[in-house]
């Protein structure tokens, strides 16, 4: 597999995302092209054909163990439920890759650097988190308990105290990188999604008795990491039978550009095993100058995308829209000013804008439909979300359902 030097892109920000180019890491995702399909007969292409050294999730006796250091030396991996492989080879071998495929079923698609937005801070530390109220989570018998929720992010501060007691499991899929997070993002939203109540006793956290999966798929101080590394947190997510799957990352999409169909895949295959993937729209939207279309991988058809509003219910100004042909805003989160869990090291808890603030209100609301409907299939939580929004009096393509709104 192709080495990846320590990378570290340039944080978005909010005032340059027009001008912002996505970064790539010089591997692709192969994808099969038809479902049901297996990679039984492009294994079996690649390695006569080029005598490429191939891992399989097939070949690991515990699923848990899959992670890029464990299959490091493979010039490919397949991940074989999910339909997907990420392949890194020299140039000449990546051009014989692309041959084959226009006489063989699979697609391939250059792998991109994903990053945590990075949060649009307020200048004034709120005293409490809105969102709680607005969703009616403040009025809900239900709490997530027995309820798996990933959060795959930049890690989490496992050292905070807000969260003594709790059942988290853990793992990271960041290269030479423990699960600890030394950003702050993950633990942001991990507070929000499954986060109980701050040193005042004011609630901020939304499934306060879920069990925790955190996995760590951006690194750095800035939280960056790849396709492959989301991919491999997908996978354990789903494996460990994680009811919800809150992503708050992603990368800019332009207009007129399809989903990626090695997030499909994975959503998929998510989707039938029972998880439900939520992820974040994204920043790149200047509003009412400039709107961009949804993000990857949220702008995939089986994830569920979710938009920012303010306390007023309006579009924050840096959601992104539904402007792309087939794609959806589904249900809208309130994504400025929440206040949450931050490092503790730096600060106990912070308070930031973002649509990655928004998506993990909406993951832990679908934490406590999980709860109130235990036997409900992903699909199932996914129309519960939005068929209990408030509706909000705005465009589908900005706002989705409207407002998620705890059981």
């Amino acid at each position: 597999m192709i080495k990846l030097d320590s990378f570290e892109p340039d944080a978005p920000n909010e005032a340059d995302v027009s001008h912002k180019n996505n970064e790539y890491t010089g591997r692709y995702l192969v994808s099969l092209m038809h479902e049901g399909m297996d990679f039984s007969e492009v294994k079996n292409v690649f390695q006569r054909e080029l005598g490429l050294k191939i891992a399989n999730t097939l070949d690991f006796e515990d699923k848990n163990d899959i992670s890029e250091e464990s299959y490091e030396d493979a010039d490919m991996m397949i991940f074989n439920e999910l339909g997907v492989a990420i392949v890194g080879v020299d140039e000449d071998k990546s051009s014989e890759i692309m041959k084959l495929s226009v006489r063989s079923s699979y697609v391939m698609e250059p792998e991109e650097i994903i990053t945590a937005p990075n949060p649009i801070e307020t200048k004034t530390q709120v005293a409490s988190t809105w969102g709680i109220k607005a969703t009616k989570v403040d009025q809900t018998q239900y709490t997530g308990k027995n309820v798996k929720v990933a959060v795959l992010d930049t890690g989490f501060d496992f050292s905070h105290p807000d969260f003594v007691g709790r059942n988290i499991s853990s793992k990271s899929f960041v290269p030479r990188e423990s699960a600890a997070d030394i950003n702050g993002h993950g633990t942001h939203c991990i507070g929000t999604t499954c986060g109980n109540t701050d040193n005042n006793g004011i609630r901020y956290g939304v499934a306060k008795d879920s069990d925790i999966y955190v996995g760590k798929v951006l690194g750095g101080p800035r939280g960056s990491g790849t396709d492959s590394w989301i991919l491999n947190g997908i996978n354990w997510a789903v494996v460990n039978n994680c009811k919800v799957i809150n992503m708050s990352l992603g990368s800019r999409v332009f207009p007129g550009q399809t989903y990626k169909l090695a997030y499909e895949r994975a959503a998929k295959y998510a989707l039938k095993n029972g998880s439900l993937i939520i992820a974040a729209a994204g920043n790149d939207s200047q509003r009412p100058f400039f709107f961009n279309p949804i993000g990857s991988p949220a702008n995939s058809p089986s994830i569920l995308a979710v938009a920012a509003v303010d306390v007023n219910l309006h579009a924050a100004k840096f959601s992104n829209r539904a402007i792309n042909p087939g794609s959806r805003i589904e249900i809208s989160g309130p994504g400025v000013n929440v206040r949450s869990s931050w490092i503790t090291s730096v600060q106990r808890y912070k308070t930031i804008h973002g649509t990655s603030m928004a998506t993990p209100h909406v993951s832990g609301i679908a934490a406590l439909y999980a709860e109130q409907h235990p036997n409900a299939s992903p699909l199932q939580l996914w129309n519960m979300l939005t068929a209990n929004a408030q509706a909000i009096n705005g465009p589908a393509a900005d706002y989705g359902a409207g407002l998620v709104i705890a059981p």
